[in-house]
């Protein structure tokens, strides 16, 4: 039989069928018809449906107020998927094991652009108490110093036409002018990208959207809306059929959009929420003062090892994070970094173990099940350097310690570049034509070469690039990777 006529024959996951997967599945935990829609979500991708909307899957079985309406903002994909199966699919936790698990947190799915009036229903109605988004940054419209970008298309019509709205910020500043007019207290709006400070930006556009439209409106908002900062964290390779074969073979059930995800998950929420809110450190939530913590613990740990991984493993021969981390000496490199060098930068946040979230780390690399390919995450390196490793570095030297390990993803990212013109490999990279003329203009000497690398100032701050202890650690990292 082939997968096509198997799946064919499959019964499709929906709110029927579903008591009927196989064992060891796991089933919602509550009577969903008796769950009431209290959170409006825009943009329901991947990633919000393996992060927020399992978070609130949890969070019914023990309290039915936070269903999700899911919004797009464009696209009938989601809603055309989950529809027929009641909202209802199988989300994958790949790991050493991997698990399944059927969520039903989104009871409704509505598409924006067909029917905006829905869409404000909801916005307004009084058990909406929070709303939620993944856009992507783009998605947030903003201009390059994260303020409301009023020459953006979107917001040009949207100002022009506020009922009927296309951007984000334009559906969340007319649901909450309604709401206002109706005497209801604002919805806490929790915004979900990975943009720093995302929820104190949002709140700004917000206002700023706002006081073109009604100044009252705008006062309403900025004193009374709740826009927390956060910061989330997991892994979501894209669905395929593999997965909805593999999903069907473990389930029983035929499901037209399954996701996938690594079994590690993080979010995490300002703890602004106040009265009223959903209970989500019940769930594993953690809220906090300090998101600012979070995120430059990730940045530094996370983020900077895996570019770390991903030049020096490039140069080795390895594709993936799971082979690089499997390569002994750069394990080490890795271990060694985030203990002695970037640890020691970092004032753990309140909930942090700063040491306990290295090593899951560490664990998160070692996953068998996900392929994140070293080559993508070296895309962009003079963007993402100066945040994930330089700024570790000027720490360390402003304490007087070493930077010899940290010089190693600098020399990497160095040698990597090399490589790649040699091999007539497009660099992908802003900075690409820039970074091209300095490599083919390299003397081809250790410190020639260095010095013209740090010499890119869009990279390397004056200051930096002219710190002999960095030169000279950068320098013996350069040619110990010839």
């Amino acid at each position: 039989m082939t997968t096509d006529t198997a799946a064919s024959q499959a019964l499709r996951l929906s709110a029927t069928s579903f008591p009927a997967a196989l064992p060891g599945v796991a089933l919602p935990a509550y009577e969903r018809d008796k769950v009431e829609i209290g959170v409006v979500h825009f943009g329901p991708g991947a990633f919000h449906r393996a992060h927020q909307a399992f978070y609130f899957d949890q969070l019914l079985s023990t309290d039915p107020r936070w269903g999700i309406c899911a919004v797009s903002l464009k696209s009938p994909g989601v809603r055309d998927a989950l529809s027929p199966q009641d909202g209802l699919y199988t989300l994958a936790q790949l790991d050493h094991e991997t698990s399944f698990r059927v969520i039903g947190s989104i009871l409704e799915v509505l598409v924006a652009p067909e029917d905006p009036e829905a869409v404000f229903a909801r916005l307004a109605a009084p058990q909406t108490r929070m709303v939620s988004l993944t856009v992507t940054e783009k998605g947030y419209t903003l201009t390059g110093e994260g303020k409301l970008d009023k020459a953006h298309p979107d917001i040009v019509h949207d100002l022009a036409s506020p009922g009927r709205p296309v951007s984000a910020v334009g559906y969340i500043v007319e649901g909450l002018r309604r709401r206002f007019a109706a005497g209801l207290a604002p919805y806490a709006v929790v915004a979900c990208d990975n943009l720093a400070d995302n929820g104190w930006r949002l709140k700004a556009a917000t206002v700023a959207f706002a006081q073109a439209v009604d100044p009252a409106l705008a006062a309403w908002i900025e004193q009374n809306g709740a826009f927390p900062r956060t910061m989330v964290d997991s892994i979501t390779p894209a669905t395929d059929d593999a997965l909805r074969a593999r999903v069907q073979a473990a389930t029983g059930l035929a499901d037209a959009w399954p996701i996938q995800r690594e079994a590690f998950t993080q979010w995490v929420v300002e703890d602004v929420l106040g009265d009223g809110a959903p209970d989500l450190a019940s769930v594993g939530v953690t809220l906090t003062d300090d998101v600012r913590g979070f995120e430059r613990a990730k940045l530094r740990l996370l983020n900077g090892v895996h570019s770390t991984l991903a030049y020096a493993g490039l140069l080795k021969g390895h594709e993936t994070v799971f082979e690089a981390v499997g390569d002994p000496a750069l394990e080490a490199l890795a271990r060694d970094l985030m203990a002695k060098d970037i640890i020691p930068t970092l004032t753990a946040p309140r909930g942090l173990d700063l040491a306990a979230y290295a090593e899951a780390i560490l664990d998160r690399f070692r996953n068998p099940e996900i392929r994140h390919f070293l080559s993508q995450i070296a895309w962009d390196g003079s963007q993402k350097l100066p945040f994930r490793i330089l700024g570790t570095v000027k720490d360390a030297l402003e304490a007087d310690r070493s930077v010899e390990r940290l010089a190693v993803p600098i020399a990497a990212w160095f040698r990597f570049l090399k490589l790649r013109a040699a091999e007539g490999v497009a660099i992908t990279d802003p900075l690409a034509d820039r970074l091209l003329t300095v490599v083919q203009a390299l003397p081809g000497d250790v410190k020639g070469d260095v010095a013209a690398f740090l010499a890119l100032e869009a990279v390397f701050p004056a200051d930096l690039a002219g710190d002999a202890r960095f030169v000279a650690a950068v320098e013996k990292a350069y040619g110990e990777l010839a």
